[in-house]
Order: structure tokens, then sequence, then C-alpha cells
């Protein structure tokens, strides 16, 4: 049995589409009660344990920190130690925020981290615990993640879209954007290589090719045969609570080298999107 912690999220929503999993809730796994999601794992006794859950509320998280430091540090530390006295895999969805943003260079997996900001410090320190439960473990990083549900750039673009024919978009920060539903397909392909006997480790996965907030708008809008004017911004003209990364491309040869799985072609995950909107 595949468990997932996670169900309404972008990432669990697609596990459920592409797998026989058994997804849990906030109803039934909170990740405020770390011990808690730990006894579930303890009682289930599942073959492999996915992580798809997490605080994602960039800017809230300045102002709570605390939680999201249990919801993204303790609870997945807490799993990690229950799929360790299971010796079972433990794959876990972490972010391109825990480096802090420099430079034009992506990111591998050696780098120096330094998050700059509470969602960032948290989600390091999920990455930290994981590690030092023992738990054979995969920590996945991506970035930019959309999808047909759920809260993402894309649904906002389109939204926008629907009163405005001109926008200014933020385009100096660049990265890869990402589909859901490739960031699900290469989990269950991971787990199924750890339940093989796979040794794990840290990896990155992202969309190719890397561009810009606003250069991606202006795909979205080609796709979706909208007629709007996007204008690039400085992230300075654009401020909020917690400080976006302006770097935010991730090297994904290792996960290539290692799994035979290459970066997602976001354009193409873009078309489907658009293509089950109905736009």
């Amino acid at each position: 049995m595949i468990l997932v912690f996670g169900k309404t999220g972008q990432v669990a929503t697609e596990l459920q589409r592409q797998a026989d999993i058994t997804a849990l809730g906030r109803d039934v796994a909170d990740l405020s009660d770390p011990q808690g999601c730990a006894a579930i794992i303890a009682d289930l006794k599942p073959s492999v344990v996915i992580n798809a859950a997490a605080y994602t509320a960039v800017d809230k998280a300045e102002e709570d920190e605390a939680q999201a430091q249990v919801v993204n540090a303790a609870a997945p530390g807490a799993m990690a130690g229950a799929c360790a006295h299971l010796d079972v895999p433990f794959l876990h969805v972490s972010t391109d925020y825990v480096f802090d943003g420099s430079g034009t260079r992506a990111w591998t997996e050696t780098d120096p981290v330094a998050p700059q900001n509470a969602y960032g410090r948290t989600k390091l320190a999920g990455e930290a615990a994981v590690r030092a439960s023992g738990a054979r473990h995969i920590l996945l990083r991506t970035a930019w993640v959309f999808s047909a549900h759920g809260a993402n750039f894309v649904k906002t673009m389109l939204r926008l879209s629907e009163t405005r024919d001109a926008l200014n978009v933020v385009d100096d920060q660049i990265g890869g954007p990402t589909p859901a539903a490739d960031i699900a397909a290469t989990l269950l392909g991971l787990a199924q290589a750890m339940q093989n006997g796979a040794t794990g480790g840290t990896y990155h996965y992202a969309g190719d090719p890397q561009t810009s907030w606003a250069g991606f708008a202006r795909e979205i809008f080609t796709q979706a045969c909208r007629d709007v004017t996007v204008t690039g911004i400085p992230s300075s003209d654009y401020p909020t609570p917690a400080s976006r990364p302006l770097n935010s491309r991730l090297d994904c040869a290792k996960l290539r080298s290692d799994f035979g799985i290459s970066p997602a072609d976001w354009q193409g995950g873009l078309r489907a999107v658009i293509k089950e909107l109905g736009v």
C-alpha cells in the first residue's frame, strides 16, 4: 500500500488520479499533530509513504513560523521516524526556497542552503529532520507547481485575463514551472525504485525550459488564446511579506543520471492543464 499524506493539494490530487493509493486529508491526518501522523503509519504499515502535504502559505508563514515549523519540519520528521521503524521508504516533497536565490546558475543538490524566508527555513528544517530519522528516503525539491486544481499561477492568470487586457508580471525571478502531474508521476516512479532497493537521497525535479513569471504568463495567454499584454516588472515593484528568490533554477541532472527521469516539459503540461480547465 502506498500511503500519501495530503488529499486535496495539487500533487496529492494527481497522485490519486495516477495510482491506487491511500490518501489522507487533514480530517484524518493533521500535520499539526506529528505524533498522530506517525501513529497512523505504525497502524497501517504501508509499503511506502509519500508526504505531499505542507504549510505552503509563503507570506502567512512570516507571522506564523511556529505553526509552519510543526507542519513542515516536525511532522515529516515524525513520519520518517515511523518509516524507519518499519523499514519502509519515505518520500518527501521539498522546495527551491531552501536556497538563497542568488546568482544565475541552476542549483545542484550539494550547493549551500540559505533560505531567505520563514517558509524556506521550515522546509529546510524538514529536510534535516527526515535525514536524521534514519529512514530510507528521497527528498524531492521542486518549484513553481501548477495544475488544473488548487491555487496556482496558471489559474490566477486565467482568472485575471477575464477582466484585464494588460498585466504587470515580475520578470526578474527565473525558474522552471512544474506540472503537478509530472511531480506525481516522478514520485510514483521513485517510490517503486525505492521499494526495489534504490538508495535514495536528495534530488531536484522541475520544468524545462527555464523562464520568468512574465514569460510563463505570456505562454499561458498564448495557449489559452487570450489577448493580454504582459509587461515585465522587477520584484521591487511587487513587494510581498516574504522575499522570493530571484534564482529558482534547479539542476535536475542527478535525477536523470540515477533514475532516467528528465525535467518536465512544462509547456506540454500547460497544454494539458488548459484543456482540462476547458479554456
